[in-house]
């Protein structure tokens, strides 16, 4: 992300490499062969293989700190202090250093040391509670929310407004990114109805299957319509289209209201494949769009000018 913002980006793996460059590949793979998940996390990077515990390793280090604005690591709390390699050292050689650290917790707390990963961070922080169907286990997704949101995009959004005070006071700082806390931060629809005592279970929230003008219907075919028709003028239009005015007081309805509607809804779709629908809906300003698998999205006119 700091790359594509025009940083010159210097990742630091050890002497042996990162293992996620064979990460997924198959077993009798070809060794000069590297992981595509490798390619695209270090896209825009340049990678340096260090021993951070050599002295050698610690002086190239100390070298490239000199001529860097900013540090980002992601070892669990304390790692860098036991090298000597801490905020506390670092800024006291460079103050205007900005040194970010992700990690699953937070640097602070009886849970600094734990290990986890995603799957973890959503559950701690009452995410993974959220999501899925009604009556069903909490779903599991392969875009790693608590990881990209609530650490990679947090720790690029604070860094570079860190940057700004560097550059204009010269004094850096420490950003602490737990992937837990931020990831809890970002959930705001159920924080919503929390602080009005109206806690939903997971499909049952607004936007989880609650309103019937958003969500996920199923097409003759088997395949799936994203309907996202919150406001008023959206859900109008969409009942118009398929003839059924008298839906129009009823996007936002709750409980059994909502089932019916969302029943209704769900009949209408079921009558034609998602190649119909798509073509349907294509000129109207309803927000009602196909569910594409990756292979579709990244082949629609939608990402012709840009990289997916």
């Amino acid at each position: 992300m700091l790359s594509e913002m025009g940083a010159n980006v210097i990742k630091i793996e050890p002497p042996e490499g990162d293992y996620a460059n064979r990460l997924g590949l198959p077993l009798d793979a070809p060794a000069e062969q590297i992981a595509p998940l490798y390619s695209i996390v270090n896209r825009g990077k340049t990678i340096e293989r260090v021993d951070l515990k050599s002295e050698s390793g610690k002086a190239r280090l100390l070298s490239l700190i000199d001529t860097s604005d900013a540090i980002v690591e992601g070892f669990r709390p304390g790692v860098m202090e036991r090298l000597g390699l801490g905020y506390a050292s670092l800024s006291a050689r460079k103050p205007s250093l900005v040194y970010c650290a992700i990690s699953g917790y937070g640097s602070r707390g009886v849970w600094s040391q734990r290990a986890g990963h995603d799957i973890n961070y959503l559950a701690m922080s009452g995410v993974l509670d959220q999501v899925g169907e009604r009556g069903r286990p909490p779903a599991i997704s392969n875009w790693q929310i608590a990881d990209l949101a609530g650490g990679a995009m947090a720790a690029a959004m604070r860094i570079c407004a860190a940057l700004v005070q560097s550059k204009t006071t010269g004094r850096g700082a420490f950003i602490d990114v737990s992937m837990t806390h931020e990831v809890a931060r970002l959930n705001i629809i159920a924080q919503h109805g929390l602080a009005l005592g109206q806690s939903k279970p997971r499909g049952e929230d607004w936007l989880t299957g609650g309103w019937p003008c958003y969500g996920v219907y199923a097409t003759s075919d088997q395949r799936f319509l994203a309907v996202g028709a919150l406001e008023e003028k959206f859900w109008h239009v969409l009942c118009d289209a398929i003839s059924k005015p008298y839906l129009k007081a009823l996007g936002q309805s709750e409980g059994i209201a909502a089932m019916r509607v969302r029943k209704e809804l769900a009949d209408h779709f079921s009558t034609q494949p998602l190649a119909h629908w798509s073509e349907f809906f294509a000129p109207l300003d309803c927000c009602v769009t196909p569910v594409l698998t990756l292979a579709e999205a990244k082949s629609h006119p939608l990402f012709e000018s840009t990289e997916l």
